[in-house]
């Protein structure tokens, strides 16, 4: 029994040698000191195991000097990381860590630096850019030129030897309808006493039925005419022929007056205005607006009518006749 109480009393002598091993003495930065086991750590602070079982409140890292937080960060691998942002380095710490690698990564070439007009030629895209854009260059040209009254050929080449600017100079251009204008407004409105004998002591040409009208000349001239010999049933149609007469807002205010109301009435009641252009032929017998370079004419459909836009380019050839003609 003597033997068996020594060796209990040795077990427990080496066990508390064991238990001050493990255990560490933690100087904190007040002066204060704590001895005890590590047990865990986390981002907040250390959990230390005291005697008799009873565990220490979280002890923060901030409390901890320097030494001790060195000496947890080497024991315990899985401290290390809370710890390491709470040691302060010497300088010559910081002279030994090791130099951080830039490493070169992998960066696509520029290319080489071109003018607007060469970069879009040295690819498909741009080359098709150009193109369309040279096409509404000579669409634009032509345009202008059914714009301004001027040859479209003539227009659209100087467009095409020198895009955007040729079009550019054409518009700048004034419209020659005003020319136009100023010439018929040099006409003089009857024709001389002399021209008017001649004609009537000319012989009539067969014509087919249809009377030219000559710059100057009305209606009721070609009407004076017809009643010298057998008078037909229905009155003589009188044609006007671009290239004799400049059509235009002056003309067909003057020569076709009575078409601009409402209701036919007088002469021109049973009288219908065929407007031939390069688009179609327009039969009516009224005019509903009119404009510097264009008219509005109303157009019957069988019991309908619809106002349709001429313009005084498109214009070939402009009839009067009787309706029944």
């Amino acid at each position: 029994m003597h033997r068996f109480f020594t060796i209990l009393a040795l077990l427990f002598v080496c066990s508390l040698l064991v238990v001050n091993t493990w255990a560490e003495t933690y100087q904190f930065k007040d002066g204060q000191a704590m001895t005890g086991e590590f047990v865990s750590a986390d981002e907040h602070g250390v959990l230390l195991k005291l005697g008799d079982n009873k565990y220490s409140e979280r002890i923060p890292w901030s409390k901890f000097s320097q030494n001790d937080l060195k000496v947890i960060g080497q024991k315990n691998p899985k401290a290390a990381q809370f710890v390491e942002p709470f040691i302060e380095l010497t300088q010559d710490e910081k002279i030994q860590r090791k130099a951080i690698v830039i490493k070169e990564v992998t960066r696509l070439e520029r290319p080489a630096a071109r003018s607007l007009f060469g970069a879009l030629l040295s690819s498909g895209i741009g080359l098709f850019i150009v193109f369309i854009l040279y096409l509404a260059n000579l669409y634009a040209a032509f345009e202008i030129s059914a714009y301004r009254a001027r040859p479209a050929g003539l227009v659209c080449g100087v467009s095409a030897v020198a895009p955007v600017v040729g079009p550019i100079i054409f518009l700048s251009l004034p419209t020659q309808l005003k020319k136009a204008r100023e010439e018929e407004a040099l006409l003089p409105e009857a024709p001389p006493e002399e021209y008017a004998e001649a004609e009537s002591a000319a012989p009539a040409a067969d014509t087919g039925g249809l009377h030219l009208a000559r710059p100057g000349a009305d209606t009721a001239a070609a009407q004076d005419e017809t009643a010298s010999g057998a008078a037909p049933s229905l009155p003589s149609t009188v044609v006007y022929e671009r290239g004799q007469f400049t059509f235009n807002r002056r003309f067909f205010e003057t020569k076709f007056s009575g078409f601009f109301g409402v209701v036919p009435r007088g002469a021109e009641k049973d009288m219908v205005m065929v407007i031939k252009s390069a688009r179609c032929e327009y039969v009516g017998q009224r005019i509903s607006r009119i404009a510097a370079n264009d008219l509005h004419f109303q157009v019957d459909k069988g019991h309908a009518s619809e106002e349709v836009m001429i313009p005084f380019i498109e214009i070939k050839q402009v009839q009067l006749k009787h309706k029944d003609a």
